[in-house]
């Protein structure tokens, strides 16, 4: 047998045919349960460079009812007793860029500003203009009313559960209600939909003065 992708020591594309194999799969089966193209999970099958990420791993070792580790053959190839290293989380600091592009990837977050109870998070649907922050409220919310304070935020992050990582980004700044025609036919434009039922046609920019983020990976599978 030609030698396959080594994750772990083992033949990965052997590894995910005899799990298929054994769970009396077709390929096509596989491929619908793991929200991948036929051709792909072919690929991974045969191609001896192939190498997925691990959300593909994830998703792959679900709908063949493994794990990632054992889909990988993590450990198979240490000597008895000795057990394979768990995966070690790394926490990153996201460069202003990454921030931006994670933020622009999203579109729900929470506003973050102070109340007399002490801090407050309300979700937010929102959309980006530039580097700015836009949303939609009622004129009457406390949203609306807390949009003047003097530092507010938007914080936005992504949880995977399947494979424990994430990030986090923190956007910080001066908020306004919008007002100048110029400037409300701009964010009009953006087909923003508000987190809540009814009329809310209140528009609140963030204008940031400082953006921040962390990241949560794991090095392995």
């Amino acid at each position: 047998m030609a030698a396959g992708t080594r994750h772990g020591g083992t033949d990965l594309g052997r590894r995910i045919r005899e799990h298929r194999e054994h769970a009396r799969l077709s390929q096509e089966e596989v491929a619908a349960r793991a929200g991948m193209a036929v051709p792909y999970l072919t690929y991974l099958e045969s191609d001896p460079g192939a190498s997925p990420t691990p959300a593909t791993m994830a998703r792959l070792a679900a709908a063949l009812g493994t794990s990632s580790r054992d889909l990988a053959g993590a450990g198979r190839d240490l000597p008895p007793g000795q057990a394979a290293p768990e995966p070690r989380p790394v926490l990153e600091t996201v460069t202003a860029r990454e921030c931006r592009a994670y933020l622009g990837s999203q579109g729900i977050g929470r506003f973050v500003f102070v109340d007399v109870r002490g801090p407050v998070a309300v979700p937010v649907n929102y959309k980006m203009l530039g580097d700015d922050i836009v949303f939609r409220t009622h004129p009457w919310t406390t949203l609306a009313a807390r949009a003047a304070q003097r530092r507010v935020s938007l914080e936005v992050d992504h949880i995977d559960d399947a494979l424990a990582e994430g990030w986090s980004v923190l956007v910080s700044g001066r908020a306004h209600r919008v007002t100048e025609p110029a400037e409300l036919e701009q964010v009009s434009a953006l087909g923003i939909r508000p987190w809540a039922a009814g009329e809310r046609e209140t528009y609140i920019r963030i204008v940031p003065t400082a953006i921040t983020g962390r990241r949560l990976r794991n090095t392995g599978i």
